[in-house]
């Protein structure tokens, strides 16, 4: 798809690409949907198996995700050649009139809509002059009346309550029925959400009262507030509220630009992958809002850079439609909501497009991204991760003592370690990647769902974390393309360990196109009578097939006893060599660490 998209931007070094390649690669993926329509536009009926919620409400999914884009591409647009406005004028018509055999589900009915009637909200009240303002009085008020119920109904207790306010908000722009109080409720419920500033670190959120920590800080917590304040321009409190908000999303912005790697690759963690370059929303919002830390030359680089990322990779077929997956199609990344339009929420990527040809943000040229400049370090202590990006190769890494996903170990959440490059087991009869685990005498097996988070500290350029679960007590420290992952047995129960396993990270042997094929994660027992292990899972993730998991063995683990890993992750097309620290035990208590550099690090009580 990519090979048609226009010649590269002279203003654009590392990237290539401007904002014509942008508006190009909307146009190409709205009229690629055009032949699975319905008569009336009102559905995308895409191939693939439905979703939990149905066929029905699929078909709106992909109209609502795609309509996104295009309020975004017409919001900042001269022309429109291409007529989008008429398209989704002639959808919004059968979708809502209850005369029309193409009516889409009430809210009421099927949940799901209510989040496809934020996206329509977005995109109405960006594309105002070309569709809202030359529907007729009777196809607004239908409009009106199917959005009207978002109210009066339940959302759940997590980033959906923006769904709902942006939806109020459009409802207020049009002077239609809302609940103003509805959403300072919202509002404030989300605010106990924020997780405020640590060590002078701030703007992450959780993704409800007891949520986890994933993307969807970026392209909902961060982004919407911000959209919500953009709608309601003029509402008393909102420049207030809107300040807030930018703040908190330069402080987010200023610990996440190292989420990605230098190939433009977002971190591989959390659920909903499957929207691809949803995650450039927040830098999008950050130009757009002016509430980044970040230079405009490297957001620009950063947003289409990470766009560009996937549709070098696959992310669209041969018919220009957007598949499940991460590069390319890779069905196994499905979920329970996930339907044929869900990846159609990547349009969330080019938000950019609201800034219009002549906006002065399209003329600055590129800058580098930090990991592009040097090694880049740095602890974000609300998620307990220390994050370690390399030069040489682009990698990013995070290793994780703060992020689970509640009362069950889910592989896109509690592993110990994640990458710009690789991604998890999802199953594994032992032990998978980036873990710690105790398999008993009687062959149970530990789980690190429900982990305490202990410390999550950059001091002095010197990384370190740690957590608890079971048994295990585990720090952290890495640097460069290393961890260090030092493990303690907090009880004597030397009669039920029967061996302890700690493990790296998942390496295709098979990549698939597009991805790494120089990644080498090695093990090595640093002290302790480890062996090392490797296990070939005869099985695929989105980044290739047989998994390659590199571990080390301690026979009958003893309490008090330290047993220290170093685990590496690194490109060896890139760094054909690494060199690996040494480490004393100085007590029971404590260690300490020679990195290669010569730098000293102790960890421990």
């Amino acid at each position: 798809m990519h090979d048609q998209l226009p010649h590269p931007d002279p203003a654009a070094p590392y990237t290539g690409w401007g904002r014509k390649d942008l508006e190009s690669l909307a146009d190409r993926t709205l009229l690629a949907l055009r032949p699975w329509a319905t008569p009336g536009h009102a559905r995308f009926d895409l191939p693939g198996p439905a979703s939990g919620a149905g066929p029905v409400s699929d078909g709106l999914e992909a109209f609502a995700r795609s309509f996104l884009a295009a309020g975004f591409r017409l919001s900042g647009a001269s022309d429109d050649p291409q007529d989008h406005a008429g398209w989704y004028a002639a959808g919004l018509r059968a979708g809502t009139d209850p005369a029309s055999a193409e009516r889409w589900p009430l809210l009421a009915d099927i949940p799901q809509t209510r989040v496809e009637a934020a996206a329509i909200s977005i995109a109405l009240h960006e594309s105002r002059s070309w569709i809202w303002d030359r529907l007729d009085a009777a196809t607004q008020q239908h409009i009106i009346d199917w959005l009207v119920p978002s109210a009066e109904l339940r959302y759940p207790d997590n980033n959906w309550r923006w769904f709902c306010n942006v939806t109020q908000a459009f409802l207020r722009s049009v002077g239609a029925s809302h609940d103003q109080q509805l959403v300072d409720r919202n509002i404030a419920t989300m605010d106990e959400w924020y997780l405020g500033k640590i060590d002078g670190r701030g703007g992450w959120y959780r993704d409800g009262a007891a949520g986890s920590i994933d993307w969807y800080n970026g392209w909902v917590m961060q982004l919407f507030s911000l959209w919500y304040c953009r709608m309601s321009a003029g509402v008393p409190g909102v420049e207030e509220l809107q300040d807030r908000f930018r703040a908190r999303l330069s402080d987010y912005l200023s610990t996440a630009v190292n989420l990605w790697g230098g190939d433009g690759a977002s971190l591989f963690q959390g659920r909903s992958l499957t929207y691809r370059y949803a995650t450039l929303g927040a830098p999008w919002a950050g130009a757009i809002f002016d509430a980044s830390p970040l230079p405009p030359g490297q957001l620009r680089r950063l947003g289409l850079g990470g766009v560009r990322y996937f549709v070098d990779r696959g992310a669209f077929d041969d018919s220009g439609l957007l598949g499940i997956g991460w590069l390319d199609q890779f069905e196994p990344m499905r979920q329970s909501y996930s339907g044929p339009g869900s990846p159609y929420w990547s349009s969330l990527g080019l938000a950019g497009l609201v800034m219009p040809a002549d906006d002065p943000f399209w003329s600055v040229p590129e800058e580098p991204l930090p990991v592009e400049v040097s090694d880049v370090r740095g602890a974000i202590p609300q998620a307990g991760w220390l994050v370690s990006g390399t030069l040489s190769d682009g990698i990013v890494r995070v290793i994780n003592h703060g992020v689970d996903h509640g009362d069950h170990e889910d592989p896109l959440y509690g592993r110990l370690a994640y990458s710009t490059v690789t991604a998890p087991l999802a199953d594994a009869a032992e032990v998978a990647d980036n873990q710690v685990v105790l398999i008993n005498s009687d062959g149970s097996v530990t789980d690190r769902s429900g982990f305490d988070l202990l410390s999550a500290e950059d001091q002095d350029d010197l990384l370190i974390a740690s957590s608890r679960w079971d048994r295990i007590r585990c720090w952290s420290a890495i640097r460069g393309c290393v961890e260090v992952r030092a493990v303690r047995l907090q009880r004597a129960d030397e009669d039920q360990a029967g061996r302890m396993l700690i493990s790296g990270f998942a390496i295709p042997q098979q990549p698939r196109p597009g991805a790494r094929s120089g990644l080498v994660s090695e093990v090595r027992s640093l002290v302790g009578d480890g062996s090392i292990v490797a296990v070939r899972h005869p099985t695929a993730n989105p980044f290739g097939s047989q998994l390659l998991i590199n571990q080390v063995e301690y026979p009958k683990p003893a309490a008090d006893t330290w047993h220290v890993v170093g685990i590496s992750l690194y490109d060896a097309d890139e760094q054909p060599e690494i060199s690996w620290p040494s480490v004393t035990v100085e007590s029971t208590e404590a260690l300490k660490i020679n990195w290669p550099d010569g730098t000293e690090q102790r960890i421990g009580n």
